[in-house]
C-alpha cells in the first residue's frame, strides 16, 4: 500500500469520526415526555409561544427536540407572513435563543 493511499485512508477515517460527532440526535416522543416529566426541559408549548412571538402571524411548519453536545434543543421551523421559512433553535432547558436564521 502506498504512502498516499494510507494517508488518504487515515484522513477519511478522521473526517468520518469528526462528522459523526457533530450530528445532533433527534429524540422521540417518549424521551421528550420523560425529560419534561423530570423537569429537565421546558414544555414545547411554552417555547413555541416564544418562537411564534418573534414573527407574528407565522405558521409552525415543524418542531423537533434534539440532543446536541449534551444540550437539549428545540429546532422550530416557521413560515412567516412574508413567505420566508425561519429556523429557530431554542435551548430546551432554559428557553434561550440559540439561533434564528432564514432556512434554505
Amino acid at each position: 500500500m502506498s504512502l498516499y493511499s494510507r494517508t488518504a485512508r487515515c484522513l477519511l477515517i478522521a473526517l468520518l469520526a469528526c462528522s459523526t460527532l457533530a450530528v445532533a440526535r433527534d429524540l422521540d416522543q417518549d424521551e421528550a415526555l420523560e425529560l419534561r416529566r423530570k423537569g429537565i426541559i421546558l414544555p414545547l408549548e411554552q417555547l413555541l409561544e416564544s418562537a411564534l412571538g418573534r414573527y407574528p402571524g407565522a405558521r409552525l411548519l415543524e418542531a423537533e427536540l434534539e440532543e446536541d453536545d449534551d444540550r437539549y434543543e428545540y429546532e422550530v421551523e416557521l413560515l412567516t407572513t412574508a413567505g420566508v421559512v425561519r429556523e429557530i433553535k431554542l435551548d430546551a432547558s432554559t428557553g434561550a435563543l440559540l439561533k434564528d436564521e432564514e432556512d434554505d
